[in-house]
């Protein structure tokens, strides 16, 4: 097992060097720099003002000597300074970062939840009223637009009946833990709807199949409860499936939720990207991007070793 560890440990390291090199590459063909944007702001810097300031930043260098000079930086812990927000970068991201760990992590909570309890619900009840109906919700909850849903929520429960704020995270001079929970009840159901269809979908599935298996019934013609063929044998194989599907979406949980952090005004990862690349702070978008990846990769190997745990007759010896 330690070695299998050690072995994705050095892919993983593999795999981000080439991520941070094409990342950096792509964002070195966007057009303009902070230098232009400089330029903008300030009409009195002149042309050989531009030119000695590219030349301190090192922007007038190839992009492979650049590269190299960032991926040296970075290894010695200096992953640079963020434009947009005048301060290191990683002191700008880890606020976004809490954030949206507080945000999409209840969300991805409440989903999983919910997603087990329904479609194991499904999956035994297949081909009954119970089974149609969850089907129903799960279809109407992957078609709903999340841009569409968040509106709603907002002229519902905001607009119409004044129960939750529209936007932000506290009210002016805060307000404690309860004044900081009302912001996120809209956001939070939002994107625990958005997901849960796809995540029952997956269960129901995963337990249909296993539910057909030969151990299950072996096991309910040894006597076993309904109760213990479904919770003891039958989901925990029917998990293995479904642990994969939770993996991606654990990279997704900490890059963000672009459309749905914008409309709500919440200050996450998603929004962090999207407003350091719209900003040329590029600083920011790279340690960003590589460390939505760098966790895309962890949960990754937490699955596999999941596997191992839920099924005995997998090995990484």
């Amino acid at each position: 097992m330690g070695r299998f560890v050690l072995d994705r440990l050095i892919q993983s390291a593999v795999v981000l060097a080439v991520m941070s090199f094409i990342i950096y590459w792509l964002m070195g063909l966007m057009p303009g720099d902070p230098i232009d944007l400089m330029i903008n702001a300030d009409p009195r810097l002149t042309p050989e003002d531009a030119q000695r300031l590219r030349a301190l930043y090192g922007l007038d260098q190839p992009i492979l000597d650049r590269y190299v000079n960032w991926l040296t930086a970075a290894l010695s812990g200096d992953l640079g300074f963020s434009r947009l927000f005048a301060k290191p970068v990683l002191q700008a991201l880890l606020p976004a970062l809490g954030n949206t760990v507080l945000l999409l992590g209840l969300s991805f909570v409440l989903s999983v939840c919910l997603a087990f309890a329904t479609g194991i619900a499904a999956a035994v009840q297949q081909h009954r009223p119970a089974d149609y109906v969850i089907n129903l919700v799960a279809f109407v909850a992957i078609s709903i637009p999340s841009f569409w849903l968040s509106l709603m929520m907002i002229i519902l429960f905001s607009v119409k009946l004044g129960w939750f704020p529209a936007s932000g995270t506290e009210s002016l001079g805060g307000g404690g833990f309860l004044d900081q929970a009302k912001y996120l009840v809209l956001p939070i159901a939002t994107l625990t709807i958005v997901s849960f269809g796809n995540h029952t979908r997956f269960v129901r599935a995963s337990m249909i199949e296993t539910l057909r298996q030969d151990f299950i019934r072996t096991a309910r013609a040894k006597g076993a409860s309904e109760r213990r063929v479904v919770l003891r044998h039958a989901l925990r194989n029917a998990l293995i499936p479904v642990v994969t599907i939770l993996a991606l979406d654990f990279g997704f949980l900490f890059s963000g939720a672009l459309v749905i952090e914008t409309i709500f005004a919440y200050p996450g990862m998603g929004k962090l990207i999207f407003d350091a690349i719209m900003g040329n702070d590029f600083n920011l978008a790279l340690v960003a991007l590589l460390f939505a990846t760098a966790l895309t990769l962890t949960g990754n190997l937490l699955a596999d070793l999941a596997y191992a745990w839920l099924d005995p007759r997998i090995s990484y010896r």
